[in-house]
């Protein structure tokens, strides 16, 4: 008999279900009913609802609420620091049965070889882990990145079965002047998805970058910004992240009104932040806590979703409909019970069947020696650029100081939270270093360095001693990438992360173990950051608010961060 037949039969009730759900309630999105049933699968299928049905396997949910699996519209898994494998294993349970993933940030190490490595391994994860074909690589012209990926080393890539469309789209100065190479990119996928990303950007720039099919953003700030986009027709990702956090902010527009033209998304959560707070989960509860209609945050984490990127087979307690479910205890705690992905309840025994992949890029960490000289900054004339942190945001402050100086070197002012940063090219090509400043740390010694350097993952290091930033920065060469803290000349804290210097071989538990000891010794530096090692890890970025855009489509260079 085939999988149709057994569903149709499965269905009218003429054979057993496979799996029957019994004495719950399931939360209806299109009407916003908590709607007493039983549900009933067969393989990875819904096939029954609002009906009684009798099963091989029986569960008994008495009390609880079947809710869709939550679908995260956009991140990395990469910055999860965990491979596809663990990461699968960490968020799975929480009830994110299916991720949208851009493997921007080992693409601009490795290129081709990391989206294969992320293409295989969604092959065999138990989460539906889909990928979009990253579009900025190199992410700016302004730095040394690892790879080059022009179209004609993606196209290849497009109709693998796991493959949705183009990432986000991060250069729309290059989509409004029409840049050749972005011009190429999006020609080639007028048919498909195409994923955006166009912080601040309005009015008829906006309308430029929209002509080009571009239909989502994960970047509104505000709710103003998020409005406008929505009027031109954007699907807005209301992004949660352990850096990034827009939640609050854009709470005004979780409404039910708008929420099929919202989803949610976390961009980049590590899994220290996941253990004490949660996924998808944790933006649901949050929302609701807040005063958002279930109704509007669940359909954003599900339905709405699914539909947004193409996704027609899920989101939705209904026959027919793919076997993504969640048990909650109930609609405000969000807390998941019991999970099904694709009619499998999630356990440990299944995570056992998946086959490995081998890890890639294990030696990428090139970079050349440093000494502590190498980090000086000369005596300039006037004022001196200083990068402005803002906490909890990734974009940063174009700020100016008269710092003090020793000889002909520019000091740090730890009365004026002013300390160094730098960017060590790490990829074997050149040996670039660039110096500067940057405020909002915190720091009142030792130093700070991270592999994980957005977008093209050089070495950042931060510190108030140059000695202590160039024992941080060598240490990531011998441990092939990572992030390690040092105060008064020695190592309190490191994690290795020798895949492509993102991520860990480690289990997602010593992962998150180790993260919670790194934190203890950035704070013993005196930072006052929530998440130190992600904002280093951000500072390299190339632009910061207001843009000025030349005529050229290029970004004043009076505006854009530290670049290696």
């Amino acid at each position: 008999m085939t999988d149709l037949a057994r569903r149709i039969d499965q269905g009218t009730g003429r054979e057993p279900a496979d799996i029957v759900l019994k004495g719950g309630r399931f939360f209806d999105l299109v009407t916003g009913e908590l709607v007493a049933s039983d549900i009933a699968l067969c393989g990875d299928t819904i096939i029954g609802a609002v009906e009684d049905y009798e099963g091989s396997e029986v569960i008994d949910i008495t009390g609880k609420i079947v809710v869709p699996g939550f679908i995260d519209t956009h991140l990395h898994i990469e910055s999860s620091l965990v491979t596809p494998h663990e990461f699968d294993r960490c968020v799975l349970p929480y009830g994110v049965t299916t991720v949208i993933c851009d493997p921007h940030e080992i693409a601009n190490v490795l290129g081709t070889e990391g989206i294969q490595f992320f293409l295989d391994s969604a092959e065999q994860t138990i989460m539906d882990i889909r990928v979009q074909l990253s579009s900025c690589v190199p992410a700016t012209h302004l730095e040394t990145s690892g790879a080059d990926l022009p179209i004609e080393r993606l196209l290849p890539f497009r109709n693998h079965p796991k493959v949705i469309g183009l990432a986000e789209f991060m250069n729309f100065p290059g989509v409004i002047h029409k840049d050749p190479i972005c011009m190429a990119k999006l020609e080639a996928f007028q048919d498909g998805h195409i994923d955006g990303h166009s912080p601040l950007l309005s009015g008829r720039d906006l309308n430029g970058y929209l002509s080009a099919r571009i239909r989502t953003d994960h970047e509104c700030t505000t709710a103003a910004e998020a409005m406008e986009k929505i009027r031109k027709g954007m699907h807005i990702l209301v992004r949660e992240g352990s850096v990034s956090k827009d939640l609050h902010a854009l709470m005004p527009i979780l409404t039910e009104r708008l929420s099929p033209f919202l989803a949610l998304c976390t961009d980049d959560r590590n899994p220290l932040d996941i253990a004490e707070q949660g996924h998808l989960d944790y933006m649901i509860r949050e929302a609701i806590r807040n005063g958002v209609e279930p109704l509007a945050v669940y359909r954003a984490a599900s339905i709405s979703a699914a539909r947004a990127f193409g996704l027609r087979d899920r989101g939705l307690v209904a026959p027919g409909w793919r076997a993504d479910l969640v048990v909650v205890d109930s609609l405000e705690n969000c807390k998941a019970e019991i999970v099904f992905a694709a009619g499998r309840r999630v356990t440990d025994e299944l995570f056992a069947t998946r086959k490995e992949v081998a890890p890639v890029g294990l030696d990428s960490v090139k970079a050349r020696e440093v000494k502590a000289a190498d980090f000086g900054v000369p005596v300039a004339e006037g004022e001196t650029p200083v990068i402005g942190v803002m906490p909890g945001k990734i974009i940063t402050e174009h700020r100016r100081y008269r710092l003090p100086t020793s000889g002909n070197q520019t000091s740090v002012d730890l009365a004026n939270d002013v300390i160094k940063v730098a960017v060590i090219e790490r990829h074997g090509k050149n040996g670039n270093h660039a110096n500067g400043f940057v405020q909002g740390f915190g720091l009142k010694k030792g130093a700070i360095a991270s592999t994980v350097g957005h977008d093209s993952h050089n070495i950042c290091v931060v510190g108030v001693s140059e000695e202590d930033m160039t024992l941080a920065a060598n240490r990531l060469g011998e441990i092939k990438g990572g992030f390690v803290v040092v105060e008064d000349g020695k190592v309190t804290g490191e994690i290795p992360l020798p895949v492509a210097g993102l991520m860990s071989l480690e289990p997602y538990e010593s992962v998150r173990d180790t993260l919670h000891h790194l934190r203890k010794a950035a704070y013993a530096l005196g930072t006052t950051l929530e998440e130190p090692f992600l904002q280093v890890a951000f500072l390299p970025l190339p632009v910061i608010p207001h843009l000025k855009i030349s005529d050229k489509g290029m970004v004043d260079v009076d505006q854009f961060r530290l670049m290696g």
